[in-house]
């Protein structure tokens, strides 16, 4: 069997490339190209010794800790020992991360059972099933880009739930409750008494409000005509705003008695807000189903929860 070195040493070193770009793009280092390009050729150099009966001794465990060690001192740079030891730990997670999904999807696809003369027959070899480089090629890329952008993802989730809370809106005898996003884009406020108004999931809390009341929420034009009272009418407010590409726009709101909000171990009590009520979906995923004003967390006495 006629080994191509030359190529073998190719792929390792574009692999490497490509594993130590993912290191840094989740360590976010800007990382100069010529130093991925220094430390992908340490690395690839590594299938050469395989081949020199003379550097058998670097298959030991402790050289191939060395030699990581090595790489990522070459590509990253050495500031301090706890950076550097995340750092090496992530290249580790990340080479076993896109290796275990490419083997993963390689035994997805391998029928390694058949049916012969009705008696089932397995087929294995002492070494497992090799993967073919063509494989290789397709795969390794495929698996990349889904490792990157499931923990971007994972990211981008651990972020927004980092700005979640727990809310607690109370009208009268009537308390709703829901999970709400601190949006510091949110500037909405009231132009007459300058509260602040948050954004409520009347698609998901439309049952707490009386059907008279979201009937005249719905239709702001009914305000001032004469039909059956309700209990929550003088609470009624319209607040004008601005979308982007919509001017003049109007958002129905009511003034609650308070609303409670428990984030991070502490509890605010805000009187001096409104709720706007949005029939439209806010959160596809149900997330969250109020946004909250960030002036809410602001200039308001916090006791712990």
């Amino acid at each position: 069997m006629a080994v191509y070195l030359d190529v073998i040493w190719l792929l390792n070193f574009c692999f490497d490339y490509m594993l130590l770009a993912l290191t840094g793009i989740l360590l976010k280092k800007q990382v100069k190209k010529r130093r991925l390009a220094t430390g992908a050729l340490i690395a690839s150099c590594y299938v050469l010794f395989l081949f020199v009966p003379a550097l058998t001794f670097m298959v030991n465990p402790f050289m191939k800790l060395l030699y990581s060690l090595l790489i990522v001192v070459v590509t990253f740079g050495f500031t301090r020992f706890r950076s550097f030891f995340q750092c090496w730990l992530l290249f580790y997670f990340v080479t076993f991360m896109i290796g275990g999904g490419m083997m993963g999807a390689h035994y997805f696809f391998q029928k390694d059972m058949t049916v012969f003369n009705g008696a089932v027959a397995t087929q294995s070899t002492g070494f497992g099933d090799p993967v073919s480089w063509l494989f290789v090629l397709v795969g390794f890329p495929i698996v990349w880009f889904f490792s990157k952008r499931r923990v971007d993802h994972l990211e981008t989730t651990r972020i927004h739930f980092d700005q979640l809370a727990e809310v607690s809106i109370r009208i009268d005898d009537v308390t709703i409750s829901a999970k709400a996003l601190v949006d510091s884009g949110n500037q909405l406020q009231d132009p007459l008494s300058g509260s602040p108004v948050m954004i409520l999931d009347m698609t998901v809390h439309e049952a707490n409000f009386p059907p008279s009341f979201i009937q005249k929420a719905k239709n702001i034009t009914e305000f001032q005509e004469e039909g059956e009272e309700d209990r929550w009418e003088h609470r009624l407010r319209i607040v004008p705003f601005r979308a982007v590409g919509q001017d003049h726009q109007f958002l129905c709101a009511v003034k609650p008695d308070e609303v409670l909000i428990s984030m991070e171990g502490r509890s605010l009590t805000v009187k001096k807000v409104l709720v706007g009520l949005s029939f439209h979906t806010i959160s596809g995923e149900k997330d969250y189903t109020c946004i909250l004003h960030p002036k809410m967390l602001t200039g308001h006495k916090a006791t712990a929860s």
